[in-house]
């Protein structure tokens, strides 16, 4: 009975042999249920194995002139071209170590001459139907990591979303941020990265670290939303009153993402890195800040980075109580603060940077929106 490969066709055997007779015999044996096809040496064999068809399975002798059986099954496994092609040695060699050998270097299965036929077509068909159920299995588990890619990316996708409408609630009750959100995101970013350099930083600041950092950015001012418009959007400066209300932001913010997280019933990693930079992006190295006078280590790195990439968006950007400092003129004010409002190191990174953080201020500036 003939058996079909995965396209309904019949399956295709190569028979390698360099004895004509060997190959008039077995072709004869085996032609009314299969493709044939025949190679009499074993660099014909490679090549007709690395064709665009290549067969379902190769019948192989071992004893031929210059590349023998097994080197010829050695390179056969080693290529992922045909390494799932399945090698039965059919050969005159008897000997046990010889089978031990053959099995060893990656063929199914091992017959020797003369050739019972009816044993000869039931191993045929058994490794047809092994290999069928591998490539179906093979093809299944293929089909299900694609599934699992395509529905991890639309989860990422609706994080995203979500952070960013959430993010823009705040953002719009704030009349002065323009491309504020984007641009500190992609600071965060770009710092993160060079960071991630620097011993120090390199165990946190991994890949996944750094693109839920970058994720969770635009959550850092969420807690404006429970601050009074008449001081949100006040055109000068703050009273101490209203600066204290203003300062409640922080605890607003990580409150909001933590309230969330209760009604989903779940947390996330890049929620914990969000709720560190919403709370705690206003203190200050030297223990200066707010809103619990924390400082060097104790402030989570997250918001350290935060802390600065903020400021320099500040600086750079103009205020209806202020006019925008010029890139160099961020850059001076920044570097006078390290050790005082920032942690040293990363001030460093960032003059070592700093031409990245000019290069997206330009790009996203806000009067390209305007």
């Amino acid at each position: 009975m003939p058996f079909t490969n995965a396209n309904s066709a019949k399956a295709t055997i190569m028979v390698v042999d360099d004895t004509p007779d060997n190959l008039t015999l077995i072709v004869g044996l085996l032609r009314d249920d299969y493709k044939i096809k025949v190679a009499n040496s074993g660099e014909k064999a490679l090549k007709i194995a690395l064709q665009d068809n290549p067969p379902d399975l190769i019948l192989l002798d071992i004893i031929m002139p210059e590349l023998d059986g097994y080197e010829v099954c050695r390179m056969l496994k080693v290529d992922s071209r045909t390494s799932s092609i399945p090698v039965i040695f059919l050969t005159a060699k008897t000997d046990i170590e010889d089978e031990r050998i053959g099995l060893e270097i990656g063929a199914v299965d091992y017959i020797t001459k003369p050739v019972s036929p009816p044993i000869l077509r039931a191993r045929i068909k058994t490794h047809l139907q092994l290999k069928a159920t591998a490539d179906f299995l093979k093809d299944k588990n293929d089909y299900l990591e694609t599934e699992v890619t395509n529905r991890t990316k639309e989860i990422i996708a609706l994080q995203n979303v979500v952070v960013l409408a959430l993010a823009s609630l705040a953002e719009a009750r704030d009349t002065a941020t323009g491309n504020h959100l984007r641009r500190t995101q992609l600071y965060v970013e770009f710092l993160a990265k060079a960071l991630s350099e620097k011993e120090n930083y390199r165990a946190f600041l991994t890949v996944q670290t750094i693109a839920s950092l970058a994720k969770s950015a635009p959550l850092h001012d969420i807690g404006k939303v429970g601050i009074p418009d008449h001081i949100l959007n006040k055109t000068g400066r703050l009273t101490a009153d209203e600066f204290e209300i203003m300062r409640n932001h922080s605890s607003i913010g990580r409150a909001a993402i933590e309230r969330a997280e209760l009604q989903v019933g779940e947390r996330f990693d890049f929620l914990e890195l969000a709720k560190e930079i919403a709370y705690s992006h206003h203190e200050k190295w030297d223990g200066s800040g707010y809103p619990e006078g924390i400082s060097g280590d104790a402030i989570p790195i997250s918001a350290r980075i935060m802390a600065l990439t903020d400021v320099y968006d500040a600086l750079i950007s103009e205020r209806s109580y202020k006019s925008a400092l010029s890139h160099t003129e961020a850059v001076a004010i920044i570097s006078g603060g390290r050790g005082t409002h920032f942690d040293p190191e990363i001030v460093d990174t960032f003059l070592e940077v700093d031409d990245g953080f000019r290069i997206i201020s330009e790009r996203y500036s806000d009067a390209r929106t305007n």
